[in-house]
Parts: structure tokens; sequence; C-alpha cells
């Protein structure tokens, strides 16, 4: 028997969950944009994790999409730069289609995930094959609608493993956006950092349901 949904509480639990372990992939995130940026994808994503943590915290939430805003709009602040922006854009455009569900569900996601990719799409104009985000998130969006019938958990670890194959295809990748565009060819071999930490939190979602249901 799966999970088939999570309440307003359980949701705010797995997001606790999910930026307490971020801050422990820094290091892991830090290595990846060496590769191919500034190094400092890490340290901006725990940052950024850390602020929602104590944001998740203090606050009670009406709505699994007011809880998804917040997390949003905190990474936006909280971050900076481009990874602040985009992670930011992520959460607030997933939240919008949620703003009045009390629960989070397979159906849930699908819709967050959708309406995210498609916030990420008008803000940075990236594409498919670009090597960005979107080359994990669009998979996951993709495998997410095609599980709405499915038990919560199963759809979740079905995102995340789609986003992790949307990563891995990112290494044969030459970037066609930010500071890896310059490198053309050299950044071929190395993940896109954006599409790491997507896997990661996806990853980590799946990795608590899994927990609570087992």
């Amino acid at each position: 028997m799966g999970t088939p949904s999570i309440d307003i509480v359980e949701t705010r639990d797995m997001f606790l969950f999910v930026a307490m372990e971020m801050l422990n992939k820094t290091d892991m995130l830090t290595q990846a944009d060496k590769a191919i940026g500034d190094g400092d994808h890490g340290i901006g994503m725990a940052r950024g994790f850390e602020a929602v943590q104590q944001k998740l915290i203090q606050k009670n939430f009406e709505s699994v999409g007011a809880l998804m805003q917040t997390i949003g709009t905190t990474l936006m602040m909280s971050i900076g730069g481009a990874a602040g922006a985009i992670f930011g854009t992520f959460f607030r455009g997933g939240a919008g289609p949620l703003m009045d569900r009390q629960i989070f569900d397979s159906q849930a996601f699908a819709m967050f995930l959708s309406g995210g990719l498609e916030a990420v799409k008008n803000r940075g104009r990236a594409k498919p094959g670009d090597k960005t985000m979107v080359d994990a998130l669009e998979p996951a969006s993709v495998s997410a609608l095609a599980m709405v019938e499915e038990a919560f958990d199963e759809a979740l670890a079905a995102a995340a493993e789609s986003a992790r194959d949307g990563m891995e295809h990112t290494k044969n990748m030459v970037a066609a956006m930010g500071k890896a565009k310059t490198l053309g060819e050299r950044a071929v071999g190395h993940p896109d950092p954006g599409a790491l930490s997507t896997y990661f939190i996806l990853s980590l979602m799946s990795d608590y349901l899994q927990s609570t249901c087992s």
C-alpha cells in the first residue's frame, strides 16, 4: 500500500527534511559548479535551504501552495544570483496551481512540477538540451503527469528517477546558457549543477515519503 497523499503539516515536514539534507549536499554541488561555473552553487543552495528551514519552523500555512510560495520567495531572497532567481521561480511557479490545495498528492505534484517548469522556461528561456535544470525538471514533469493515478510515493520516486536520468544526460551536453557556455566542449563530461540540485530536491522528497510509508 503506497502513500496516497500527505497533508500540509506533513508537506512542511517533508521540506524540512529536504532543507536539512540539502545542506549535506553542499560540497558535492560546489565541486560540480567548480567544474563548469563559479563554484558558488553549493554555498548558495545551502544558504537558501538554511533560510527555508528557519521560515518553515516559524510559520503555519493555509495551503500547500502557500507553503511552496514561501519556499520559493525565501530561496529567491537568500540564494541570490541566477540560482536564486531560477529555483525561487520554480517553487513560486509550482505554487500557483496549489493555492486551494490542503493535501499534496500525485495530481498536485504533477501540477506543481508543470507550473514550476513553465515558470522557469518563461523566466530563463532555457529549453531541453541547453544544459540547465530544465533538462532534469522537464522529464520529471512528464513522468509525474503520467503517474497522476498512482500512489504519491510511487509518482515521486518515478519523477526523481527521471530527473536523475535527465541530469546524467547533461554530462554529454555543451552548455547554451550561463558561465558554462563560455567553456564550449570543455563543459562536456560534467553535469549541470542546477540539474543536479533539481534531482537532489526530488530524490530527497522521495526519500522522505519512502521512509514515512515503510
